[in-house]
């Protein structure tokens, strides 16, 4: 009488079980997509949503030719909205230089107190959005540069402090024993250990910082915070489409060459 073959194991990737689990997983991101839909769309005009292709058209026939006659009124404004990004961003960055020291682990004198301190300036800074710093501010001390120069300065104390924190913490440990033990003072191991170590990330993250502050401080003047978004809101007020379009090229343009620009002092700094 024959012996009945040995039959190998079949191979699975997953269990039953696991199969089972991962299938209702599915079936409950599914359902959550279609129930965050229904939220997002339950005050939709969907009669609206089926025009918005020909109300795309016929503003886009508004906007062509370029008024390029309006071009230059935007040299004013584009120079204010320079001058909001570089004094707002050096302003970040003194700020955020103190924050970022005391937030790191191995320099705050304090991380029972004094570091939560910190990080929550950090995460309060970098919750906010500059165009609603911009808002609260122009409703604390009045519509202008001021305003614009202060939001974004504000703005970049957590992006700088964040991310000059997290250097600080990788620095080598070596370096600032071998200084320690030559029985330098704190200062003396701040100086000559920590701060050669990290003024690299230090020039690129306010060159990038600098570069993203480029950016938004362009739509600032829509609540009144000065430069070109000022000259927007104005345009748009008129329905004066075919400015719009000068100052959305403008725009374009000077955030391609501040991209350029930054990209190049980063290369040459780090």
């Amino acid at each position: 009488m024959s012996t009945p073959a040995h039959i190998p194991p079949v191979w699975m990737r997953r269990t039953s079980r696991q199969s089972l689990l991962l299938w209702l997983g599915w079936l409950a991101l599914v359902a959550l997509f279609v129930w965050c839909w229904q939220v997002m769309t339950q005050s939709t005009i969907w009669a609206f949503v089926l025009d918005a292709p020909d109300q795309a058209a016929d503003i886009g026939s508004r906007m062509l030719p370029p008024e390029w006659g309006y071009l230059p009124e935007l040299m004013l404004p584009l120079w204010d909205t320079l001058n909001i990004a570089t004094l707002g961003t050096v302003g970040g960055v003194i700020m955020a230089v103190p924050v970022a020291f005391l937030a790191a682990r191995n320099t705050t004198p304090s991380a029972t107190f004094l570091r939560p301190v910190a990080l929550f300036i950090i995460v309060a800074s970098r919750s906010i959005n500059s165009l609603i710093w911009a808002l609260l501010l122009v409703a604390i001390i009045g519509p202008g540069l001021l305003a614009g120069i202060i939001a974004i300065a504000l703005r970049s104390i957590g992006f700088v402090g964040k991310l000059l924190y997290e250097a600080i913490e990788e620095t080598d440990a070596r370096q600032i024993e071998a200084i320690t033990a030559t029985g330098a003072g704190p200062a003396q191991v701040l100086t000559y250990g920590i701060v050669p170590q990290i003024m690299p990330s230090f020039w690129g993250i306010s060159v990038f910082r600098w570069d993203i502050n480029i950016r938004e401080s362009t739509i600032l003047g829509l609540v009144g915070a000065g430069g070109l978004g000022l000259k927007m809101n104005a345009s748009l007020a008129v329905l004066a489409w075919d400015q719009i379009t000068v100052i959305l090229l403008l725009i374009l343009g000077t955030v391609v060459l501040s991209e350029a620009l930054s990209a190049k002092l980063r290369k040459a700094i780090i």
